[in-house]
């Protein structure tokens, strides 16, 4: 009986012990956050106080509506939605496309050609950004949201072909053949069955470009001039500009800016991690 518990005793010990770190581990990566929260609930003399104090007193819940009303920040809110859902439709529904040509289609030279697109991702974007921005300008198209949702319609990029691909290899192709069977064609398979059974992949490659596109910088900052079409990440450094001695109007600034990612995560986290898990599985 007592050989019977050792190992039932070490095991707890160690779920309890890994249980420990990870709560130490994500304790110390919540400190930024919970500083930034609490420095954008402060007066501005409270944020230079010393000792500084983690709770403020009273709470200054006015610090968000001055942020959002020292510049135009509704104007940049509305301009990051519309791009990033414009270019994250566009990369979901591309990158499907060709992930499911690359998975499911017999077609010469398909390896090949597949490891030359992942072959991109090792080419820096410093390297293409002087030439696409000449091409944008040749066609009249700076200052405009093109150059910042059209491309994702064109593949939507190789990290996110290669990740859908692998998973589709996970999904048999009976299903494929009874489906051609009852008259489906290769588009209504893509569209009735793949994309149905990846849920998971395609919320993953949701959350991956909505990040990606939520958070840009360098883009917007390359092809936009007009303040009326700034982005939220360009109005965070202007408000840096304008305001970086009051650090309670820029951390608040900040913390509009990081909430819908939070709560996209947040929505979608089961399915992520189902889907960042079942990738790969067979390739």
């Amino acid at each position: 009986m007592a050989a019977a518990r050792s190992p039932r005793t070490a095991l707890r010990l160690q779920q309890a012990a890994a249980f420990a770190v990870l709560c130490a581990g994500a304790a110390l990566f919540s400190v930024p956050f919970l500083w930034t929260v609490s420095t954008a609930l402060k007066t501005n003399q409270q944020v230079f106080a010393v000792p500084p104090e983690w709770i403020p007193r009273p709470a200054e819940w006015a610090n968000f509506q001055r942020a959002w009303t020292e510049l135009p920040f509704p104007t940049f809110v509305g301009n990051t939605i519309t791009i990033t859902f414009l270019a994250t439709i566009g990369q979901v529904v591309s990158a499907s496309l060709v992930a499911d040509g690359f998975a499911r289609v017999r077609f010469p030279g398909r390896d090949a050609l597949f490891y030359l697109r992942l072959s991109t991702m090792m080419l820096p974007a410093q390297v293409t950004m002087i030439p696409v921005f000449l091409i944008w300008r040749e066609l009249r198209l700076i200052d405009t949201f093109a150059p910042l949702t059209v491309p994702s319609y064109f593949g939507g990029g190789a990290f996110t072909i290669f990740l859908l691909r692998q998973f589709f290899l996970t999904i048999p192709r009976d299903l494929d053949e009874a489906a051609l069977l009852d008259g489906e064609s290769p588009l209504g398979i893509w569209w009735r069955v793949l994309l149905p059974l990846s849920r998971p992949a395609l919320v993953t490659v949701v959350l991956f470009s909505f990040l990606g596109h939520w958070d840009d910088f360098m883009g917007p900052l390359i092809y936009l001039n007009a303040m009326e079409r700034y982005t939220v990440s360009i109005g965070l450094r202007m408000f840096q500009d304008m305001f970086g001695t009051q650090l309670e109007l820029l951390m608040a600034a900040s913390l509009i800016h990081i909430v819908p990612t939070v709560v996209l995560f947040f929505i979608a986290q089961k399915q992520f991690i189902r889907g960042i898990a079942m990738t790969g599985l067979k390739g």
